[in-house]
């Protein structure tokens, strides 16, 4: 089956590739993003914030990345700071985030994405 989903995915994150594992599974070859190669648009990631109803505070990547060294988990930031450091270091989002005809959503855990595969 084919549909038109998409998987903003980091291959060395566990629960980015169980959610891959998922789409999959569900018989549906998704269109693949690295983001950590590709990189991010400020319009692209406002889109996809928009779209799941989060702020980029609610999808700053705390573990593992350089948020807490820029300063960026005070929350005096203000989510247009997040945005410009977010695309400057993709490393900042979390993931993955999957877009469906169903909706957008960041998949932690993982199988927050099999609502979304159902009618596909």
């Amino acid at each position: 089956m084919s549909a038109s989903v998409t998987i903003y995915h980091n291959p060395a994150c566990g629960t980015s590739g169980r959610a891959l594992a998922l789409i999959r599974q569900a018989g549906v070859e998704p269109r693949v993003v690295e983001y950590l190669r590709t990189g991010w648009t400020r319009p692209q990631l406002q889109g996809l914030l928009s779209d799941m109803g989060l702020t980029a505070r609610d999808v700053l990547r705390v573990s593992n990345s350089p948020a807490e060294e820029m300063g960026l988990t005070d929350p005096a930031v203000p989510d247009d700071a997040l945005i410009d450091a977010m695309v400057a270091h993709p490393i900042l989002v979390n993931r993955p985030i999957v877009v469906t005809p169903a909706g957008t959503i960041l998949a932690r855990p993982e199988d927050k994405v099999l609502p979304l595969l159902g009618g596909l």
